[in-house]
């Protein structure tokens, strides 16, 4: 299926989906970030302890086949608008809004797994009171790391003015925050959420 962004340039996928990522050890099981989260927030949901979901793409389907006339298959479809970010709800009173990405390099994490786009909607959401963070992991060392989205913003603009296009590891683990994988919760966000945003 071709599936392409309002401009009508073609999406070309995420290259890190789970195709592109390595036989998983196992203790990740083959789990991508977003498998991860989604268990995760199921967890929260089910608890009581926090509503967040995976927002939906909107979606324009353009042309559909028919191979047999049991079976449609959608070979065109546009997305409606620009995403935002991947993730957003409310936790203890609080809008929470955050952006997870993977990436296969040991040593930095590429910004060009995001989007300008994405950028500004992170800017809006911190100039009005709410939480905004992107969730990172290295596949390869199998490490996740919430990074408020202020430092995020800063290595964007950065770029921007002609800066370095990745933010090195060294610098996510010392502004960053480490996020162990667990069994309930898969990663357990949430208690990083409570230490960096609300232990004051």
């Amino acid at each position: 299926m071709t599936l392409k962004y309002p401009s009508g340039k073609e999406y070309r996928g995420n290259k890190t989906s789970i195709a592109h990522l390595p036989a998983a050890d196992y203790a990740n099981r083959g789990m991508t970030l977003e498998d991860d989260l989604n268990e995760t927030n199921e967890y929260y949901r089910e608890r009581g302890i926090a509503v967040i979901h995976k927002k939906p793409t909107p979606v324009q389907i353009v042309r559909v086949d028919y191979p047999k006339r049991s079976a449609a298959v959608i070979t065109e479809a546009y997305f409606r608008q620009a995403s935002t970010t991947d993730y957003n709800g409310v936790y203890r009173g609080k809008y929470i809004d955050f952006e997870a990405k993977e990436t296969r390099n040991k040593t930095a994490f590429p910004l060009k797994n995001f989007h300008a786009h994405q950028i500004r909607h992170m800017e809006q959401v911190v100039a009005h009171g709410g939480i905004c963070f992107a969730i990172l992991r290295f596949s390869l060392l199998n490490e996740t790391y919430l990074l408020d989205a202020s430092h995020l913003i800063a290595w964007w603009n950065e770029q921007e003015a002609g800066g370095r296009k990745s933010i090195p590891k060294q610098e996510i683990e010392r502004h960053g925050h480490s996020i162990p994988l667990g069994y309930q919760p898969r990663i357990d966000y949430i208690s990083v959420v409570d230490n960096v945003y609300f232990s004051g």
